[in-house]
């Protein structure tokens, strides 16, 4: 154990002077920022039930602010003796996506009725109105049960899109084809802000009166049509990677369109580009801190609105290293996850190992 140590260190670390002196280099320099860290974020620091006196009186970080502030960040403006209604959406949430990625979980007819029920119970115990539950307008919705709402819809609902889309635009059909690249070339070429400020203040007006759709349904809608222009792009260069001997060994089997693409095109297409489409579900999940210029408050603008408290307010830093943390959490844990399926995919397609 101890010479393969030795041998990785030497082979990856130490072959060569130039490379030995930029190593211990860049250790001095992590071992000088990580010592500053160390010192500021937990030897100096005040922790979690600490005192703003406490603070400041301190030399290193205040994480009392996070023990303070911390349900308002996580919930917003949602009614303080309601908010457990939204810490429990957010545990369906994560259980029903923890089902999701599960390999048992992988088929049509568990994943839709385990998200419709799932989506169904959060919507239940977020508005209320219903089993003696007060009602709570989704305006004071908030935090991070809205951020995972605002993520999963647009997911959900821009996916099958962009793989529409994708397929649209590499129609032999003119027509289709033409509508594909009209749609996808027109939402990419605005922001998200002019989106999200037509599905807010222009949409209703062409709606009939007396007619309403919810506001954050609204915003969920074009967020996840904006995210499926782009997820699109990424899908069509994974159908234009695919051999093109696939569709000619699909023909001699006679094979229609329809199981061309959803059997065999489609699925390798999809494991070519699943590196990209991780990228942008990931940015899928930072965009929803938009949606403050319509006036929602997602985990981060709750944040920002919590840190105008004058007595903590010195302490922001702290607070936006505890939401980094939290995206970065996500954004690993999905990057990860995408890495494991491409070596099971990999594996069923190789299992022998075969080069």
């Amino acid at each position: 154990m101890q010479n393969s140590v030795v041998f990785w260190l030497r082979q990856h670390l130490f072959s060569s002077v130039a490379q030995s002196v930029l190593t211990l280099l860049l250790l001095t320099v992590l071992a000088l920022v990580g010592s500053t860290l160390l010192r500021w974020g937990v030897l100096d620091a005040v922790g979690f039930n600490g005192t703003a006196e406490q603070c400041r009186a301190a030399a290193g970080a205040c994480w009392a602010v996070i023990g303070e502030k911390y349900r308002p960040i996580l919930f917003g403006l949602y009614p303080y003796d309601e908010q457990w209604r939204a810490a429990l959406a957010v545990l369906v949430w994560f259980v029903t996506v923890g089902l999701s990625l599960s390999p048992m979980c992988w088929h049509s007819r568990l994943l839709w009725p385990l998200w419709i029920i799932s989506l169904a119970v959060m919507s239940v115990l977020m508005s209320g109105g219903v089993f003696g539950l007060p009602a709570v307008s989704s305006a004071d919705w908030g935090g991070l049960p809205l951020t995972l709402l605002l993520f999963s819809g647009t997911v959900i609902i821009g996916m099958p899109v962009s793989v529409v889309l994708a397929l649209g635009r590499r129609s032999p059909l003119p027509f289709l084809r033409g509508l594909s690249v009209v749609f996808i070339e027109g939402l990419r070429g605005v922001p998200l802000i002019t989106i999200l400020f037509v599905a807010v203040n222009v949409f209703p007006l062409f709606l009939p009166a007396g007619m309403e759709v919810n506001k954050l349904l609204r915003v969920i809608i074009g967020i996840a049509l904006f995210f499926a222009c782009y997820q699109a792009e990424v899908i069509r260069g994974g159908l234009q990677a695919v051999p093109r001997g696939q569709y000619e060994a699909a023909a001699v089997l006679n094979l229609g369109y329809w199981h061309t693409t959803t059997k065999i095109v489609l699925p390798q297409a999809l494991r070519i580009c699943l590196p990209a489409v991780t990228n942008h579900i990931i940015a899928a999940m930072k965009n929803s801190s938009f949606v403050i210029i319509i006036g929602l408050f997602d985990v981060l603008t709750a944040t920002t609105a919590v840190m105008q408290d004058p007595v903590w307010r010195r302490y922001y830093i702290e607070t936006y290293v505890f939401i980094a943390g939290l995206y970065l959490l996500f954004g690993f844990s999905l990057s990860r996850y995408a890495v494991w399926v491409e070596g099971r995919i990999d594996e069923r397609r190789n299992p022998e190992g075969v080069s």
